[in-house]
């Protein structure tokens, strides 16, 4: 299957982030208040959001579109460039004047997170910038064989987007997949597939998931009331459960080891999963996919991607 992704074209719309590593060593307090001094030994940048699940399919050799928006800043201008060198045409990247590039940032020494700063504004994209947006979603979308969307809530998915992606979608029979962001689960009604988390999931319904039951309850009213072909949702070191309509819950066992940073994993099970679909694999396949390269990612500090070598390696 990972031959056939390199095939295969997946369009990703969200909310577009660069995270930004500061990399160091504690060794005394701050004479000015009771907090570390990190002294800087290296910065390092990576694409967050939806620029990482577009990073995640194109190191795996599939052709890939993004459609979402920018600042027009110098965090924006390194995470373009970033994009670029990987091989991704910023065409359907929009730059606003008006709204900084959705930076975080992270201090960490020996290993361990110490702070995060964010730079961003969560106000929902309008006017004349949402039909700019939107044309940009229409060309990403054109030809692809299956489309994620990619919420973290930071203005891009609104219900205009969401209802001209279902209305692309349906002309061709293109699955369209939602990693999904709390409050925002209305907006995702008729999708091919969501994969919230289980926090995420029990948000939904304002209750939190400790047993088996109160995950089949959660997960068969989400497929219910989203109207949704199948919810997946994943559970971290305990694996993932799907649900299909007619059909009992399936669980998917964890496939790592040891578990140093679960960042951005999710965007690496939607990437693949959707990459594994779009290259012809049914969605047991793709989520088997999915559920190896999560297990390869979460052995890494900060968000990273896996290779189709890595994949392959894994199934060996």
């Amino acid at each position: 299957m990972c031959r056939a992704m390199r095939r295969s074209r997946v369009a990703v719309v969200g909310d577009i982030m660069l995270d930004r590593y500061i990399w160091g060593a504690v060794d005394r307090i701050s004479p000015e208040a009771p907090v570390p001094v990190v002294a800087v030994t290296d910065t390092t940048i990576r694409p967050g959001g939806a620029a990482n699940v577009a990073w995640n399919l194109l190191s795996l050799g599939v052709r890939t579109s993004l459609a979402g928006v920018i600042g027009k800043d110098g965090s924006g201008v390194e995470l373009t460039s970033l994009l670029k060198d990987k091989g991704l045409s910023p065409a359907s990247i929009l730059a606003d004047p008006r709204r900084p590039t959705t930076e975080k940032i992270r201090i960490i020494a020996h290993s361990q997170q110490v702070v995060r700063a964010d730079f961003e504004s969560a106000e929902p994209i309008r006017d004349a910038l949402l039909g700019r947006l939107l044309l940009a979603v229409k060309k990403a979308i054109a030809g692809a064989d299956a489309v994620i969307v990619s919420d973290y809530g930071k203005g891009v998915v609104t219900g205009e987007v969401m209802d001209l992606v279902r209305k692309l979608c349906g002309r061709r029979d293109v699955p369209f997949l939602i990693d999904p962001k709390e409050g925002h689960f209305s907006l995702y009604r008729g999708a091919f597939a969501v994969t919230p988390n289980k926090k995420e999931a029990g948000g939904f319904y304002n209750r939190r998931i400790r047993s088996d039951e109160d995950l089949d309850s959660v997960g068969e009213s989400l497929l219910r009331d989203l109207e949704a072909g199948a919810v997946l949702i994943t559970r971290g070191e305990e694996g993932m459960t799907l649900f299909r309509a007619g059909a009992r819950p399936r669980h998917f066992a964890a496939r790592a080891s040891e578990v140093y940073d679960v960042t951005g994993a999710g965007d690496t099970v939607i990437s693949v999963l959707a990459a594994g679909l779009a290259a012809g694999g049914t969605i047991h396949e793709a989520i088997e996919l999915a559920n190896v390269a999560a297990g390869t990612v979460i052995r890494e500090l900060g968000t990273a991607a896996v290779t189709p070598e890595e994949l392959e390696a894994a199934f060996r």
